[in-house]
């Protein structure tokens, strides 16, 4: 028997990367997974490597900058399976301009969008079903850059991601006494494809010196694995090897000023 069996749990941004690996991970453990991203044609792909292995799972196509959409999800979810267990706000993204000097409206706004709009808007159309059955976990990758803002994750993304913690901190601090439980992951550097949108893109050697995405979706599934008794607030993750960032500090300064 898998820890998670017969549990409803939905992950957005599980195409790719981290909500990629905890999919895999979560279907192991015998969840019903409703797996979400922009891209159906990925999110197929993991639907086909867990209905192989025994698993079920659905694909849907969905823009989590679009507020809208993402509160829709969740009310299909509770239409569809009558509950939702875990909720996993994984999908994010970050702007390619780094410095509050440079960075503009339309990208600081899709940040926000997505990182505290659509976590927001998803995570309060399920919550009140969870308070009504006395339990529910819900669980957000936020960053490092939470907790050390700067040129490395961008002044959008950083405020944006310190936003969404701020929010899991609140659901605590309001919802533990009726069976609800938050918890945040806080990753450093991950090997994921969010690293391509950086204005320096790292190269081998610097991606060989970070996590790996199944590093953090352990992670996330230890939240979720606990005894409903139990809360893990926060995890905050690191690589154990530094590495130079010289480089990509001085190109993220850089980026998006009028002598780039």
């Amino acid at each position: 028997m898998g820890h998670l069996d017969g549990q409803i749990a939905i992950i957005t941004g599980a195409g790719t990367g981290i909500g990629r690996e905890a999919a895999l991970m979560f279907a192991d453990e015998g969840a019903n997974l409703v797996i979400t991203g922009r891209r159906i044609e990925p999110l197929n792909e993991v639907v086909a490597l867990i209905e192989a292995k025994g698993g079920k799972a659905v694909a849907k196509s969905v823009d989590m900058e679009d507020g809208d959409s993402a509160a829709a999800l969740g009310e299909w979810a509770l239409a569809e399976y009558g509950h939702v267990d875990i909720l996993v706000n994984n999908a994010g993204h970050s702007s390619h301009v780094r410095s509050i000097q440079y960075v503009g409206v339309e990208e600081w706004e899709s940040v926000f969008k997505v990182n505290v709009e659509g976590v927001y808007r998803l995570t309060q159309s399920l919550v009140g079903s969870m308070v009504e059955r006395g339990n529910g976990t819900v669980i957000t990758t936020s960053s490092m850059a939470a907790l050390q803002p700067g040129l490395l994750g961008g002044s959008a993304y950083s405020a944006a991601k310190a936003a969404s913690f701020n929010l899991m901190r609140g659901i605590n601090a309001e919802l533990n006494s009726k069976g609800i439980r938050a918890c945040t992951v806080l990753p450093a550097e991950v090997d994921t494809p969010i690293l391509d949108n950086r204005p320096h893109n790292p190269d081998a050697d610097a991606r060989a010196t970070m996590m790996m995405p199944e590093d953090v979706a352990a992670a996330i599934l230890l939240c979720a694995t606990l005894p409903g008794r139990t809360v893990i607030e926060q995890i905050v993750m690191s690589p154990v090897q530094p590495r130079d960032r010289s480089i990509d500090m001085e190109v993220a300064a850089k980026a998006g000023s009028p002598n780039e």
